[in-house]
């Protein structure tokens, strides 16, 4: 049985830092193409960031480059999504995906975390 967890959300000032982090059981994030999305109630959801299977960035929504980074810890089978220069705006719950082996515009992943709440206050 597949998992992905997502922990490290939680309420920042404008302008802070937050490290996400999310932990797989039953696959190999190497193997596949893993990214961020987020999304708030009554909005659609957007992609933030990714990586390949072979650890290309992917980029995501324009809003966060320069400011946003996807890494992953292989040996931990980990991936992160450090947040910079943090925005009211960035506030949304953060899920964590898996899937596929090459990165498409309709990036539609199979796996997908709980999600966790990140709020951004002004």
């Amino acid at each position: 049985q597949v998992r992905l967890v997502e922990s490290g959300g939680g309420l920042v000032q404008t302008g802070g830092s937050l490290r996400l982090s999310c932990a797989a059981s039953g696959l190999t994030f190497s193997n596949y193409v893993v990214g961020w999305f987020r999304q708030a109630p009554g909005k659609e959801r957007e992609f933030v960031a990714g990586l390949s299977w072979d650890g290309s960035p992917i980029e995501g929504t324009n809003s966060v480059k320069g400011r946003f980074t996807v890494s992953m810890d292989n040996a931990k089978n980990t991936v992160y999504l450090q947040m910079n220069s943090l925005k009211s705006e960035d506030t949304d719950v953060y899920y964590c995906t898996a899937g596929g082996r090459d990165w498409t515009p309709d990036y539609d992943p199979t796996y997908w975390g709980r999600g966790t709440q990140v709020t951004v206050s002004s």
